[in-house]
């Protein structure tokens, strides 16, 4: 089993940023593929971005540029580091864990409301 836990949401001016993080528990941290996803009200949860293992990095059109993942495997966390907001960034952002080879999310965290005001 791995838990994970998001913190660094809040509200944001238009053009500011944010730093999320995902503190993991559980079992071996590295060899999970850490995601990002956000869902904006009456919208269906959209990937943003995951990181590897052995860090390569994957973005949804609608985060290159402004966002960056990161992990740290000796503390057990992914970050997400959202320049630029924009008021359509608006949602509630979860991380996710899965393994290599797999297709579908093993685990998800509790998710962290991001507010981008214009």
């Amino acid at each position: 089993q791995v838990q994970l836990e998001e913190s660094g949401g809040g509200l944001v001016q238009a053009g500011g940023s944010l730093r999320l993080s995902c503190a993991a528990s559980g079992r071996t941290f590295s060899a999970y593929i850490m995601g990002w996803f956000r869902q904006a009200p009456g919208r269906e949860r959209e990937f943003v971005a995951h990181i590897r293992s052995s860090g390569i990095t994957y973005y949804a059109d609608s985060a290159k540029g402004r966002f960056t993942i990161s992990r740290d495997n000796a503390k057990n966390t992914a970050y997400l580091q959202m320049n630029s907001l924009k008021p359509e960034d608006t949602a509630i952002y979860y991380c996710g864990a899965r393994s290599t080879g797999k297709t579908e999310y093993d685990y998800w965290g509790q998710g962290t409301q991001v507010t981008v005001s214009s």
